[in-house]
């Protein structure tokens, strides 16, 4: 095939275009133009009116009108002619009409309880109190609740069933801390034999930098037994400075930490320095924002171990290995 095709192509080798073109009509030299002229109809980037060449040749006959080309539409759409349909429509109605079914009316009769006459006259003559009673014995004071009584005696006929609803005992905000800050830091630095216990818990807004001042300061205390910081927002840079407080400070007995932002890596620091730290009988360290990590959990049960000084060791283990390693220390 492709031989036969190369040679079907030779003819048209000795052919002058010249002289073809200077044969063809102004006609068909406009027809040539218009097949050789390159258009992208497949290019979204271009306008519309660029994307095809222009072919038309009817002269404008005016503006553009919007309403009378509107108009010009609707009347060629009411002049066309419709198709003829196959089958004419007649209105007849095929099939059964549809007649739902009507059920039946139940109907339910009441059942009714006949008493002796005797019984029947004594409960018309009974009071309320008496019937009172005697629901009592039929127990159906089971039913009633400790919040609700019985008023036999009352104006109107029949039960008077009085719930009395629980009383709420009101829960108020627990009140802010009331320790100074500045005071209590000054007082640590100064060593006053008089401050025994620091509680700085729930005081949010002590900025880190005070924080570890207090660690700095706790280091030369020799009076302070017991220091809380719970829910203070502290984070691993405070648990290092105490950490580090832990190693020269032989006096503290109590250290809680609880309900901050302590990441395994400050709580590392707290254990590596409870190895050293044979005065410390109780530490709190639970509640924090994340969870410390097996390794740690670990490390903290290997310290228990070595550490026989600790009593209280506040802090709730995630995984089992550690749990049963420092329930058995």
């Amino acid at each position: 095939m492709a031989l036969s095709y190369k040679k079907d192509l030779d003819k048209y080798k000795d052919l002058d275009e010249d002289e073809i073109l200077n044969k063809l009509s102004a006609e068909e030299l406009k027809q040539l133009e218009t097949a050789l002229e390159e258009m992208d109809p497949e290019n979204a980037l271009l306008p519309a009116g660029l994307r095809q060449k222009d072919q038309t040749v009817k002269v404008a006959t005016g503006p553009f009108d919007r309403e009378r080309l509107l108009k010009y539409l609707e009347k060629e759409a009411m002049e066309y002619k419709d198709r003829e349909d196959y089958i004419p429509f007649t209105g007849e109605k095929k099939g059964k009409v549809f007649v739902p079914k009507q059920k039946p009316i139940e109907t339910h009769q009441e059942d009714v309880t006949t008493l002796d006459p005797e019984l029947e006259e004594a409960l018309s003559s009974a009071t309320d109190t008496e019937l009172c009673d005697l629901a009592a014995i039929l127990g159906v004071h089971t039913l009633v609740t400790s919040t609700q009584t019985y008023a036999g005696t009352g104006p109107t006929e029949g039960y008077n069933n009085v719930i009395k609803g629980e009383k709420m005992n009101p829960v108020f905000d627990e009140p802010p801390n009331p320790t100074n800050v500045e005071e209590t830091l000054q007082r640590i630095k100064n060593n006053d034999s008089s401050l025994i216990e620091v509680n700085l818990n729930n005081i949010k807004n002590i900025p880190i930098p005070t924080l570890k001042d207090f660690a700095k300061a706790m280091e030369k205390n020799i009076h302070v037994k017991k220091f809380s910081m719970a829910a203070t927002r502290s984070n691993d840079p405070v648990a290092v400075a105490f950490s580090e407080m832990l190693r020269e400070n032989k006096t503290l007995r109590s250290l809680n930490l609880e309900s901050n932002f302590i990441t395994g890596a400050g709580v590392q620091a707290l254990v590596d320095a409870l190895r050293d730290n044979e005065t410390l009988t109780e530490i709190k360290i639970d509640n924090q924002r994340q969870q410390l990590g097996t390794t740690v959990e670990m490390e903290i049960a290997k310290m228990l171990e070595e550490n026989h000084s600790i009593v209280k060791f506040s802090y709730h283990f995630s995984q089992q290995g550690p749990r049963s390693r420092a329930a058995a220390g």
